[in-house]
């Protein structure tokens, strides 16, 4: 299935429906959505997002600085349950950090999956939250998002993904998609003015995610904690949980 979703009003968009898992099941279309920021929606673009297909509930991964100043989007109006869990609680953007609502994301052996683990390791329990929401039929069809729709977004999506044993390479692939449209998420996000000083120096090629990143976290993930279901138990995540979330990302 083709997996994107083309909008007026955001450029990375896709379904996390259609990836096979281990066991020969099928990740359920129309569940759960991944996206970049949510603010520059249509009126055509709500009306596909909650009419056509059914969305109810938004995951927002951005820091409480960048909803301030960026508002929580359109969909709101729309009557959309938001939720926003604060994915880089450490970040204060005051004083020196004033020209920037997030942390610069400096690459490390050209990868960000350093920053994916200081998620994990700073914000747990709002990635479980996260991951809670998407295994909960009252949540109904979500969509994740944060600014670009690839780092906050993807640690959450491939973790998720791997709650109902998508293989790795498949998780690997779905991050790195995202760097199709770097390009122009980085000309979106630059007429936004959160974002726009930030990215003023930056380029296409250090902003995108590679297939390093994700593999290098889920490695990391298997070395320490013995992988993600691993972490998820130390986090107080149980086999119900998991049987939840199969049961709302599978097809039937």
């Amino acid at each position: 299935m083709d997996r994107w979703l083309e909008l007026d009003g955001a450029v990375n968009v896709r379904d996390l429906g259609g990836l096979p898992t281990e066991d020969g099941q099928t990740t359920a279309p129309g569940v759960v959505l991944r996206s970049d920021n949510l603010q520059g929606l249509s009126d055509k673009d709500v009306r596909r997002l909650v009419e056509d297909l059914g969305l109810r509930t938004v995951v927002d991964l951005r820091t409480p600085a960048e909803v301030a100043g960026e508002g929580p989007g359109p969909l709101v109006a729309a009557g959309v349950r938001h939720v926003n869990l604060d994915l880089i609680p450490g970040w204060d953007p005051q004083g020196d950090n004033r020209d920037r609502i997030v942390p610069h994301e400096k690459r490390e052996k050209n990868d960000l999956s350093h920053f994916y683990l200081g998620y994990l390791d700073e914000a747990a329990d709002a990635v479980v939250q996260a991951l809670s929401l998407l295994a909960d039929d009252a949540t109904g069809t979500a969509v994740v998002h944060c600014a670009a729709g690839k780092d906050r977004t993807g640690t959450v999506v491939g973790l998720a993904l791997k709650v109902v044993d998508v293989p790795d390479e498949l998780v690997i692939a779905d991050c790195a998609a995202s760097a199709q449209r770097v390009a122009a998420i980085m000309d979106r996000l630059r007429t936004r003015p959160a974002y726009a000083r930030n990215l003023q120096d930056k380029t296409v090629a250090q902003q995108s995610p590679t297939t390093d990143t994700m593999r290098l976290l889920l490695a990391a993930l298997d070395e320490r904690h013995g992988g993600v279901h691993g972490w998820l138990r130390a986090q107080g995540w149980t086999a119900a949980d998991t049987d939840r979330m199969r049961h709302k990302l599978l097809a039937d």
